[in-house]
């Protein structure tokens, strides 16, 4: 699915977004997340079939690719017809096809649109380079890791497709199905299909409300809010599924940071929430929290994680006890 309009997305260091697609006799996306590299590349075939309804695209698999294969893909067709050749998992390719790519972008045929996807990585760096510093673009596709990220991709889909989302719904469904673009990516598309109107976060719930997973940053919404049952429901079904104790402490140490940095800006003004590394809507969410927070119940639960972090790393023969405990100081700590 192309994207219908541009977004706003952070523009790497070198190179250009994922959204950001053009056309050129190469072009490279580069980056370790899929569905953006499938995005970076419909963009240019999309491109390229607003230029000519009538090119040809021919794709090509790194793996399985044999000497030559590129320079017969690209070789304009027996009428002439324009094309566009997709040479996929690039990072994962053969030889032949390192050495081919390398030759042929010293002289590109200017009738082709060549696009290379490489996963990530330095395997096949020689090329990488080769094309780099050709001049040619290149679309970086890397992971969405972080919360604020993922809300902006996901408000980013509903305003590609001009429907109207609240910051509570988006919040809802990254906390829903944040572990994975595709899916979170998936779950937009059937909600702007399937309902009208402002998405809100009733609207996420009656979809996905029983998919929410037990992490590490729902155990900490959770004890911050001072739901000591729920939190440690949560923390209990989050170990019984795998997650390791360590990501758990990390989560509650990241929302009691974030805690302590919105508190100690209290008092000193207007601050932009760049100036504390912080998205807008973490800022406003903490000030929320804060509250039904003293700094004395603060700084007991920030006490509290910094315990459990030790003991899960090597000072408590027991890690699950000494998160079950920090969890509970937690939620005890916020005001009642």
């Amino acid at each position: 699915m192309p994207p219908a309009t541009k977004r706003r997305t952070a523009t790497p260091a070198t190179g250009r977004s994922w959204d950001e697609p053009t056309l050129a006799p190469v072009v490279l996306v580069r980056g370790a997340e899929p569905l953006l590299a499938e995005r970076a590349v419909d963009g240019v075939v999309g491109l390229a079939r607003a230029r000519d309804p009538e090119i040809e695209k021919v794709e090509l698999e790194g793996t399985t690719y044999g000497p030559g294969q590129l320079v017969v893909a690209a070789s304009p067709s027996l009428f002439g017809e324009a094309k566009i050749v997709v040479v996929r998992s690039a990072e994962s390719g053969t030889e032949d096809l390192m050495a081919d790519l390398i030759s042929y972008v010293g002289s590109p045929d200017e009738e082709t649109v060549l696009v290379v996807v490489h996963g990530g990585g330095q395997r096949g760096k020689k090329m990488l380079d080769t094309i780099t510093k050709s001049g040619a673009p290149v679309m970086v596709c890397e992971p969405v890791t972080k919360d604020g990220e993922k809300a902006s991709f996901v408000a980013g889909e509903f305003k590609a497709a001009r429907r109207r989302a609240d910051a509570e719904a988006v919040r809802a469904l990254v906390d829903a199905l944040g572990s994975d673009l595709r899916e979170l990516a998936a779950a937009c598309s059937q909600l702007i299909a399937d309902t009208t109107g402002t998405i809100t976060a009733a609207t996420v719930d009656k979809y996905y409300g029983g998919r929410v997973e037990a992490t590490g940053f729902r155990v900490a919404d959770a004890a911050v809010a001072g739901d000591a049952g729920g939190a440690v429901a949560l923390l209990r079904h989050a170990l019984d599924t795998g997650l390791d104790p360590v990501p758990i402490v990390a989560a509650l140490a990241l929302r009691l940071r974030n805690l302590a940095k919105v508190a100690s800006m209290r008092g000193g003004g207007g601050f932009a929430a760049r100036d504390i590394g912080m998205a807008p809507w973490q800022v406003d969410r903490a000030r929320k929290d804060l509250r039904s927070w003293t700094p004395e119940g603060l700084a007991a639960a920030i006490s509290a994680v910094a315990q459990a972090d030790a003991d899960v790393k090597g000072e408590s023969r027991d890690p699950v006890f000494a998160v079950e405990r920090a969890v509970l100081t937690i939620a005890r700590s916020r005001r009642s």
